[in-house]
């Protein structure tokens, strides 16, 4: 059985902590330049240095996207910036763009390269040049099949790499221009992609300027370009039989709560497979943990058989979630029985709440009393970060999440 890596996004420091505490094996992460995630929080060159410290403090990776499809004034920069990743440790980058891979090769020849899902790798003979032209690792394309990805690990002596997990993205590989057209030359090939696919659309006809014509029959409008997110979890036996090295989630852009939850979902999952892979089965505990994130219903995207109409949502933009994440534990007392946390969102005594952890069991639990920061007893907590502490008798690790069920409305 080969070890399976599990690799999650990393919007920002927060996140990259979170992902690898709560299992992964490694991050990508994108610094201030050069990356197609433009606006999620990214990383300083300073920070780019920590978060390798830090992952490699666990014995775990960082690979970085250097993924834009420059233009000839891009490159100003670029040649620096590789030394410097390089430097620093960086275990791998992920790059689109032959001049990109053509000047990592020749400034950075000992630093691993990893083939970015937007140079839209849907064959074996593609996987063949980039491995003979250096490349390390190929990341598939999503709109290939498991099927097609056993081929080519067949015939490509090459690692792949492959998504599982999140928003798919309507164009080819992600190549888009809407962001282009709607706004200020925000180019999303360029890292500045406006999600121009969510919005809602209706038509209009040229010779009938301002009469808006719905899609489908629905006075509403339609979302005609809004896919349901990624979610291969069920079929995680066949992404081990098609011969990926590496199971990739997207969401450099969600949040905190978003990526440790799926991250532990995976983990336990891969865990579960590589321990005892003729008796594994999919827990419904983890299919119910992935419907508390904030998410659009989900789809097995091209894994094994072509999209059709029933995965895209048509109605709405907007995701949903059961349970919002309203605290972050920092400590606990054994002896006093109080878990310390920072708050993330008003709560007060009387709610219900779970915790989950980055090992182990989720703990539920009812507030029944709270003091804050100088031990005073409060009855609520309505200020971003303050700190508080609730009495529970379970121990409970540092970095648990504490969340609540949403009201339903």
């Amino acid at each position: 059985m080969q070890k399976m890596e599990l690799l999650a996004p990393a919007g920002n420091m927060d996140k990259m902590k979170m992902a690898l505490l709560y299992g992964a094996d490694a991050v990508y992460l994108g610094g201030k330049a050069f990356g197609l995630r433009a606006y999620s929080g990214n990383f300083t060159d300073e920070e780019l240095r920590e978060a390798v410290s830090f992952a490699h403090s666990l014995k775990k990776k960082v690979h970085v996207t250097v993924n834009i499809f420059p233009h000839n004034d891009d490159f100003k920069g670029l040649p620096e910036y590789l030394e410097y990743l390089d430097s620093i440790g960086v275990d791998a980058i992920l790059v689109a763009d032959p001049g990109v891979f053509y000047l990592a090769r020749k400034i950075v020849p000992r630093m691993p390269v990893h083939i970015s899902t937007q140079a839209n790798t849907t064959n074996w003979i593609s996987a063949k040049f980039w491995q003979e032209a250096g490349a390390k690792r190929v990341v598939m394309a999503r709109e290939v099949s498991l099927a097609d990805i056993k081929v080519i690990h067949e015939k490509v002596p090459v690692e792949l790499e492959g998504f599982v997990h999140g928003a798919m993205c309507i164009s080819y590989s992600g190549r888009c221009l809407l962001s282009n057209y709607f706004t200020q030359n925000r180019d999303s090939n360029r890292g500045q992609c406006v999600q121009a696919c969510r919005w809602k659309y209706n038509i209009v006809e040229e010779t009938r300027p301002g009469q808006y014509f719905p899609v489908t029959e629905d006075d509403r409008g339609t979302y005609i370009f809004n896919s349901k997110d990624l979610c291969l979890l069920p079929y995680l036996p066949a992404l081990y039989e098609a011969g990926l090295c590496s199971l990739k989630i997207e969401g450099r852009m969600k949040s905190v709560h978003y990526v440790a939850t799926v991250v532990k979902v995976y983990r336990e999952a891969l865990d579960a497979f590589e321990r005892d892979p003729e008796h594994f089965s999919v827990k419904q505990e983890w299919l119910d943990e992935l419907e508390k994130i904030s998410h659009r219903p989900y789809t097995k995207g091209f894994s094994v058989s072509r999209p059709t109409e029933a995965d895209q949502v048509y109605s709405h933009s907007s995701n949903t979630q059961t349970h919002e994440f309203i605290g972050l534990v920092t400590s606990y007392d054994k002896e006093k029985k109080i878990v310390y946390l920072e708050q993330r969102n008003n709560f007060k005594v009387g709610d219900t709440v779970e915790f989950l952890q980055p090992r182990g069991k989720n703990v539920h639990h009812i507030i029944t009393k709270m003091i804050d920061e100088k031990n005073a007893i409060i009855t609520v907590a309505p200020h971003p970060q303050m700190k508080v502490g609730i009495y529970i008798d379970t121990p409970l690790q540092p970095y648990s999440m504490m969340r609540r069920k949403v009201a339903e409305s």
